[in-house]
């Protein structure tokens, strides 16, 4: 049977109302997804229709506005749940971001946990936020941070991640994708030869979950955070997942009101998940938000997106190799839609202005990656430029004639 073409999503830039403007008089062509995505008309409408309809605080309000606000917080909660395959709706913590959730998980769970010498492990792929946590969980309590290797083409060396797992291991945090290099982790794996160790894993999907199919109880994770707004969704919301059993295991990473459940001057009793977690008023209409992002993804279908960036991402790699100078960095077999790469003796802000006054979007430097910046020997970082569903061969090809005319003004 002959294969079906992947379809080509690139229509659906009509219902993102920003990609509709210029950018020095130019169609804008915007390449820096990784670093957040733009917002469909569905999720601008439905903030909009929170704030002129529904606001009041949730929980505990008696009154109809009150009432409908925590309908539609808890239904926003039930959405994301779904999405990712989890057992329950309580076991989804809405937090500020996927750096909030590591820091929760860091502090609730592992700080806790943790005793001198004892070892946790990450990779050299990670994202500062998945390092920095737990650099400061080994400064605390006297652990250990250990690091996985990654290989030529950048991706985690599963082999030395294995070698390194001992009895001394408490934790493992890694990337499902990661955001310099767009290389995918095999994280099934990872859990699976952790958990024979008895080690629980965090797995940091920021970069993941609008790219890829996510089901956590497939992965077998005992945490999995994301940010709402690298999935179509608002800024200043994001998602912790963890199994009831680990989740009830964390301890609150902040106290206050709404997450308690009694209160006396001699004791507070918290409530049970997630609410132990979302202590004051939350980010109500960015939980509602990112609902109708996620649903608005389930619309589209992840394995149709996954199927169109991927071969977004096979045509812009052969556009850009075709440019004498460019080298791109990160070649791992299993990549999402990333292309970084450094051109020969130009410094990528550079490059990077010169894109933009062309009226394409990217990103230049470390992206919050150093270590595997200074793997490759980058101290300067590296041009990228990241896909979405909304994206296509037209803004590859402006992408590539931008660079090429950058690479001949730079001769």
């Amino acid at each position: 049977m002959r294969a079906t073409a992947p379809p080509d999503l690139a229509w659906r830039r009509r219902e993102f109302p920003l990609l509709g403007q210029s950018a020095y008089d130019k169609r804008l062509v915007y390449l820096d997804n990784a670093a957040t995505t733009q917002k469909p008309q569905a999720v601008i409408d439905a903030l909009d229709h929170y704030y002129r309809h529904d606001n009041a605080n949730v929980h505990r309000g008696v009154h109809a506005l009150s009432q409908r606000a925590t309908e539609a917080y808890e239904a926003a909660r039930a959405a994301v749940a779904g999405f990712i395959h989890a057992a329950a709706p309580a076991e989804v913590v809405f937090v500020r971001g996927a750096t909030e959730a590591i820091n929760l998980v860091a502090q609730g769970f592992v700080r806790p946990r943790a005793r001198p010498d004892d070892e946790i492990i990450v990779s050299e792929l990670e994202h500062h936020s998945n390092i920095v946590p737990w650099q400061t969980v080994c400064r605390q309590t006297g652990a250990v941070l250990r690091v996985v290797p990654i290989d030529a083409d950048g991706a985690v060396r599963i082999d030395a991640f294995a070698a390194l797992l001992n009895a001394r291991t408490v934790f493992v945090a890694m990337s499902h994708v990661s955001n310099a290099l767009g290389s995918i982790t095999d994280v099934a794996q990872i859990v699976a030869l952790a958990h024979a160790r008895g080690v629980p894993v965090l797995v940091d999907g920021a970069q993941a979950i609008s790219h890829l199919p996510v089901d956590v109880g497939a992965i077998g994770c005992d945490f999995y955070v994301f940010s709402g707004h690298k999935c179509y969704g608002p800024t200043g919301i994001g998602v912790l997942y963890g199994k009831a059993a680990q989740l009830r295991a964390t301890e609150p990473y902040q106290t206050g009101g709404d997450m308690v459940r009694t209160v006396s001057f001699e004791k507070s009793e918290f409530m049970d998940i997630p609410g132990k977690f979302e202590a004051g008023t939350p980010h109500i209409a960015g939980a509602v938000g990112l609902g109708v992002a996620l649903d608005y993804l389930g619309c589209v279908g992840m394995q149709a997106i996954a199927a169109h960036e991927d071969a977004l991402l096979r045509y812009a790699t052969r556009a850009m190799e075709r440019i004498p100078g460019v080298r791109i960095v990160g070649k791992a077999r299993d990549k999402a839609a990333i292309v970084s790469f450094t051109v020969e003796g130009v410094h990528p802000h550079d490059i990077g202005t010169v894109l933009d006054r062309e009226g394409i979007a990217v990103r230049t430097g470390h992206h919050c990656a150093m270590p595997a910046m200074e793997h490759f020997g980058l101290a300067s970082g590296t041009v990228r430029a990241s896909f979405a569903l909304y994206n296509g061969r037209a803004d590859v090809d402006a992408l590539a004639a931008a660079t090429a005319q950058a690479c001949r003004m730079f001769r």
